[in-house]
């Protein structure tokens, strides 16, 4: 008989449920897919400030003297020089290339963080334990203990400096820093995953509840800037942004150049699989990830196949209905000879090919104003 695998809850489970929130399991995580709807919550993102529950995503503490060494070849991103207060966007990869998963890494004053996909938090654990035996490199699985939320649109600063009482403007894009509030140490970073300015923000566990009034107000004094957003929002608001989902735009079975994120890799330092993907880059692309605008209105889901004069010419690996642009779009790998801007393909959906254009990506940019 198999056995039954528990779903875990995060620190904002109970909140989720009073605010109404739908919950589904994602990664073995139970989280909300919306509170609303996911048209409402992007549009309010787009427009105000939504708050989403991370905890599910793993929270990792390295210390050690030869920390920033090891994470300088365990990662495709170059640390060498990395400053304290700077958060980098980068990839963890075997040594063929494939990729573990994509990670944001952290260096603070007297420790790095690292945080990482929820369903690849203890593959990247174990990994790490192997490639650091011998080094003076401690591991701590921060991610039960503590909670972790993610504002996001273009009034959050201004809400975030209004809650704190700190002026947060200083905190650029991709910066992190730590402070005390209400007696309890938060770690702020100026990142986030829809394409909009905002923060994520990690606090103990025991005492995200106690913020919850400071975000949402009350039932009888909500904040109307303020909402809650579920997995829905995140998803369609990321790929208007182009930003990659492991397990669809990133995955053991390619590399990070296929992938389309050569900037987050430095093939001018060794790290694990830099071998391998100098070898993808001195050979060519035989693919390519692209952008898809398609005719009518119906959703490219992943996997659909792509065709070009009648061949098959790659596969969807994102798609959605764009509530901000009101088109369907897709990501798709393709091969590179029809990967030009403006080319025109056709996705098979269901007994039917549809019509599709090649498109620049991003899909949606936020105005610079905001």
């Amino acid at each position: 008989m198999a056995e039954t695998q528990t779903v875990q809850r995060t620190p904002l489970y109970d909140a989720h449920v009073s605010m109404g929130g739908r919950m589904v399991d994602f990664a073995g995580w139970d989280l909300p897919i919306c509170f609303t709807s996911i048209n409402e919550e992007h549009a309010h993102t787009r427009t105000a400030c939504s708050v989403f529950d991370v905890s599910h995503m793993g929270r990792l503490t390295l210390t050690g003297k030869d920390c920033q060494s090891f994470l300088n070849r365990l990662c495709t991103r170059n640390l060498d020089q990395a400053e304290v207060g700077r958060s980098y966007y980068s990839h963890i990869c075997r040594e063929d290339g494939g990729i573990l998963d994509d990670v944001i890494v952290s260096r603070f004053e007297k420790r790095w963080g690292i945080v990482c996909n929820a369903s690849n938090r203890e593959k990247i654990v174990a990994w790490i334990d192997k490639q650091s035996r011998g080094m003076d490199v401690s591991l701590k699985d921060q991610t039960t203990s503590t909670a972790m939320i993610a504002m996001q649109g273009p009034k959050t600063l201004e809400l975030a400096n209004a809650i704190t009482g700190k002026d947060l403007s200083s905190l650029k894009r991709y910066r992190c820093t730590e402070y005390t509030y209400l007696i309890m140490k938060v770690s702020v970073y100026r990142c986030g995953y829809t394409g909009e300015d905002g923060f994520e923000v990690v606090v103990p566990a025991s005492a995200i509840k106690m913020m919850l009034p400071k975000l949402f107000g009350s039932k009888g004094s909500p904040n109307p800037l303020i909402k809650p957003a579920g997995l829905g929002a995140r998803d369609t608001l990321r790929i208007e942004a182009a930003m990659p989902l492991y397990g669809h735009e990133l995955s053991e079975d390619w590399d990070s150049l296929t992938a389309g994120q050569s900037w987050c890799v430095d093939l001018e330092k060794d790290f694990v699989g830099a071998d391998a993907m100098r070898k993808v880059r001195d050979e060519g692309l035989p693919r390519q990830l692209v952008g898809l605008e398609l005719d009518g209105r119906r959703i490219a889901r992943q996997h659909y196949r792509v065709f070009a004069g009648g061949k098959e010419v790659g596969e969807v690996t994102s798609g959605t209905l764009s509530p901000t642009l009101g088109k369907s779009i897709a990501m798709a790998f393709i091969k590179s000879d029809v990967a030009e801007v403006g080319t025109t393909l056709e996705v098979e959906m269901g007994s039917k090919r549809t019509g599709a254009t090649v498109v620049k990506l991003p899909f949606y940019k936020r105005p610079k104003s905001s």
